[in-house]
């Protein structure tokens, strides 16, 4: 088992803000990224204290579709007295208000929209459901392809809530500065509410592990250009991985590396993910 640590110690409300909990006993979707090792709270508690984490947003996982359950209970599981946690779920357009409200109330902020061919979701009810989650003080955080960031980016901008995008926009990397998709990714975080989470480096890298060197310069522009809503994920167990796994450390050693400034680290791990997640300080 893996217990390196990271190189600087986390400062204290250190948050990963996306991370999927698999427990048994939750049906999967068919088709569905399964992580290749054990994934449950026992396990996640270890990395957690591995890191330095003391706050944590779980992710509905795409396996699970709209079944929150999972999610729920560990989200109740792993908050105590030193940890907190938020989640961020699936709902689908059929599910009523009064749902969302106890959704909220549970903890979750957030509705996924996992727009890749494992997801539940699709493009055209986006508008609708972030009219109805706007009220509740949700984001949408978006998993998508690059391309079609570009294809709907008129629709994102006109959302009436904040958006959080995965893994630094899922890339293939080098980016070219006249990348048009990459131009209107931009454009979406120089508006002032997008996120971004540098997460996964590994998708779309070329350069590869452990420095991911063409994800990082993408990282490093989107750092420049807005610190102050860039976000630390892990993303374990890594579903879409089912070898080479990266060390979770090596990972945060990465996003400190890519930060430059202290300061910057501290946005990034701890003050940006208690504004986007509710946290109390």
């Amino acid at each position: 088992m893996i217990d390196t640590r990271p190189r600087l110690p986390s400062p204290p409300g250190t948050c990963d803000t996306h991370m999927h909990i698999f427990e048994p006993g939750y049906t999967m979707l068919p088709g569905a990224n399964q992580p290749s090792i054990p994934a449950g709270v026992a396990e996640y508690r270890q990395l957690r204290a591995r890191l330095g984490i003391t706050r944590t947003v779980i992710v509905q996982p795409a396996a699970y579709g709209n079944d929150n359950r999972c999610t729920l209970a560990a989200m109740a599981s792993l908050a105590d007295d030193a940890h907190q946690t938020r989640g961020v779920a699936i709902v689908l357009p059929e599910e009523s208000d009064a749902h969302i409200a106890a959704l909220t109330a549970a903890g979750i902020r957030g509705i996924r929209y996992h727009l890749l061919p494992s997801g539940c979701v699709t493009w055209d009810t986006l508008g609708t459901m972030a009219a109805r989650v706007a009220p509740h003080g949700w984001h949408v955080q978006i998993q998508t392809s690059s391309r079609e960031l570009a294809e709907h980016a008129a629709l994102l901008e006109s959302l009436p809530c904040d958006i959080v995008i995965d893994h630094i926009g899922r890339f293939d990397q080098p980016v070219a500065a006249d990348d048009t998709a990459w131009k209107a990714f931009r454009r979406l975080v120089d508006r002032g509410r997008c996120w971004v989470k540098l997460s996964a480096p590994y998708h779309g890298s070329k350069t590869g592990a452990p420095a991911y060197a063409d994800a990082a310069a993408s990282a490093k522009e989107l750092i420049r250009a807005a610190p102050e809503r860039m976000l630390f994920g892990t993303n374990w167990p890594h579903p879409s991985l089912q070898a080479n796994l990266p060390d979770d450390a090596t990972l945060l050693d990465l996003v400190n590396e890519w930060a430059g400034s202290a300061a910057v680290r501290q946005g990034i791990l701890v003050d940006n993910a208690a504004r986007v997640y509710g946290f109390r300080m």
